[in-house]
């Protein structure tokens, strides 16, 4: 329908969107080879935001780099430095912030992540997740005879915590712009739903 149509793209506009976000950055979440950075990038220029790799963000912080840092004081170490970098960042936005795929397990993160941002899961399934990963080796933890049982296990540990996130975004193996486009969609209805639950007087 016309009108449905013209209402749909109002509310996933630009503009409309950075004015209900107000200062909340968008936080992507999700395992290695998710698309994070490569969607984080797209949907920061969409919006018209800065785009922050939160894994970068902690390299610079470090002088080093993450594989470095797990090698040369171990991962609790590289968390504690995650945590730390993850929470100023969410002091300054709004932006689009990509993390790395541990720092939503973070019950404090996720916590903080809750309270100033809006948070999306772009969720893969293992075989995609693996094509990608074996194009790359900078992920210390995957840097093993056997990747795949290491993404499976990671993936087991870690989805309970991924699915808190406030949307859930599947990143297939199509063009990238295909899976920001669902994910403006998806941003659109979820805060759409948050106006509609707010008091009227609160409503932007």
């Amino acid at each position: 329908m016309p009108g449905s149509a013209r209402n749909d793209q109002q509310t996933t506009a630009p503009a409309a969107l950075r004015r209900r976000l107000g200062a909340r950055s968008i936080v992507l979440v999700g395992m290695p080879g998710s698309g994070k950075t490569s969607i984080g990038r797209r949907l920061a220029a969409y919006l018209g935001i800065e785009f922050v790799d939160a894994d970068q963000e902690i390299e610079a912080a470090a002088g080093m780099s993450i594989a470095d840092i797990f090698s040369q004081h171990g991962e609790p170490y590289f968390r504690a430095g995650e945590a730390r970098v993850i929470a100023r960042l969410l002091g300054k936005g709004p932006q689009v912030i990509a993390t790395g795929g541990g720092a939503f397990v973070n019950p404090d993160t996720r916590a903080l992540v809750r309270a100033r941002a809006f948070s999306v899961w772009l969720k893969a399934d293992l075989d995609l997740l693996l094509r990608r990963v074996k194009r790359k080796n900078d992920r210390p933890l995957l840097r093993v005879a056997d990747p795949e049982a290491v993404l499976k296990r990671l993936l087991a540990e870690r989805e309970s915590a991924y699915a808190e996130a406030d949307i859930t975004v599947t990143s297939l193996d199509v063009p990238h712009e295909a899976v920001v486009e669902a994910l403006v969609k998806a941003l659109a209805q979820k805060l759409s739903e948050e106006d509609a639950a707010a008091p009227a007087g609160a409503r932007p």
